[in-house]
């Protein structure tokens, strides 16, 4: 029995949610700035793998994503361009928004 269970385990009703929720506040994200483009980041023993999206000014939010091609279908969704950090690297405005802001990544 997993009543007392330190660790939850989501079930398939809150993952839907959670998919939901990370797609509507990604399409806001889209919606609400100017010039974004999206970046994969794959994971590391760190940090599971992610989508993060960039503003034109740098502005940037970050979600964990399962996959490249989960990336790849939720950029096409949104109608922007998915780029690999690790071929194309972080923007410059994005590295200049976070020090402005005092974000780290």
């Amino acid at each position: 029995m997993a009543l007392f269970s330190k660790k939850k385990s989501l079930g398939p009703v809150s993952q839907r949610r959670a998919k939901k929720d990370t797609l509507a506040h990604l399409a806001e994200f889209v919606h609400t700035r100017q010039g974004v483009s999206a970046y994969y980041e794959a994971a590391t023993s760190r940090a599971p793998s992610a989508i993060v999206l960039v503003a034109y000014d740098g502005e940037w939010t970050r979600r964990k994503i399962p996959s490249l091609n989960d990336a790849v279908e939720v950029a096409d969704e949104l109608g922007i361009k998915l780029y690999d950090v690790a071929r194309s690297g972080y923007p410059r405005a994005m590295r200049e928004w976070s020090i402005k802001h005092g974000t780290q990544r």
